[in-house]
């Protein structure tokens, strides 16, 4: 999987950064997922190759508005581009009632159904080769972080099984190789059973608001990316005596130490962080903070910025083709 930052800001937009949301891509480079809408990110999404017809799914951190502002906005663009597949919605129950009088209040009549889920009880999401799980974390307001672990990766024939079954071969291997279940002789052969990873599984994981980064330990010690919010420096929090529901990259980044993360990606930066290092306060302050917790693969996402996961592990930038 990849990541594509949409909205890298807290609270809201600067002319550098808009507020969050983020595109993880699948290894087919087809299907994505988006997790959290902020207001404008629809917007973004015209600067980038993703379509909202292949949208499998959205995952909503928590109920603040740069986090969810957008989603009405962008399902009903979603419906006039033409989408009609059902489209899976994972966000708090509080705010199923807001969206479905959002879209009826401005008549924005869909022509595909939506599938809405509760966040707060939901334990477990699949969809094909991507599994999805919730984790709970700590803000102001109740608010998950998504797991997303890939199933059976680039899938390769399992040469072995299928002789040991006595499996023909021809025209059954070739559509078990593509997915299909065949039924011949009176026997059935499911695909899955006879696919096998051709590389090891990832985990990503992207979380919303969060005070309390090690409630992550169960989870974070086998993911190979966190991408965790650090809206301040350490600094800003003990001059304001409270952290507001947030990390600082300081904090973060000594989690990310503590279970041997190799990639971390920090995101949701205060507004008051200026892009420019010769001004303070600037986004180099957090980075140097963090680096000076952190011995792995740093980031500081950007907008419109995608990331690739290599041979290595290494969490690196794609040059990306961006539409104007």
């Amino acid at each position: 999987m990849d990541l594509l930052f949409l909205g890298t800001s807290a609270g809201v937009p600067t002319r550098n950064r808009n507020v969050s949301a983020t595109a993880l891509i699948e290894s087919s480079g087809r299907g994505w997922y988006l997790v959290d809408c902020g207001e404008a990110t629809q917007h973004q999404l015209l600067r980038t190759p993703l379509s909202l017809a292949e949208l499998r799914a959205i995952f909503i951190t928590h109920v603040h508005g740069d986090h969810c502002f957008g989603l009405p906005g962008l399902l009903a663009s979603a419906g006039m581009c033409g989408r009609t597949k059902p489209l899976e919605i994972i966000l708090p129950g509080a705010l199923h009632p807001w969206l479905l009088l959002s879209l009826a209040a401005t008549q924005s009549f869909l022509p595909f159904e939506l599938h809405l889920h509760d966040v707060d009880t939901l334990k477990e999401w699949r969809n094909g080769n991507v599994k999805v799980e919730t984790v709970a974390l700590s803000h102001r307001v109740p608010c998950h972080g998504y797991v997303f672990d890939e199933i059976n990766p680039e899938p390769r024939l399992d040469l072995q099984r299928l002789e040991a079954d006595e499996v023909p071969r021809g025209p059954i291997w070739g559509e078990l190789a593509h997915g299909r279940d065949v039924d011949h002789a009176g026997r059935r052969f499911c695909a899955e059973h006879y696919q096998c990873p051709s590389r090891p599984a990832r985990r990503i994981i992207v979380c919303g608001d969060n005070d309390a980064p090690q409630l992550l330990a169960d989870v974070a010690g086998s993911a190979d990316v966190l991408v965790h919010e650090a809206t301040f420096i350490q600094s800003a929090i003990d001059r304001a005596r409270a952290s507001y529901g947030h990390s600082s990259a300081a904090a973060v980044a000594r989690f990310a130490e503590s279970v041997g993360l190799p990639n971390l990606v920090l995101t949701h930066f205060s507004a008051r962080y200026q892009p420019h290092p010769e001004r303070s306060p600037s986004i180099e302050d957090v980075r140097e903070e963090a680096a000076t917790h952190y011995s792995g693969r740093l980031i500081l996402a950007r907008d419109l910025q995608r990331y690739h996961i290599d041979k290595t592990g290494c969490l690196q930038p794609v040059e990306t083709e961006r539409k104007r």
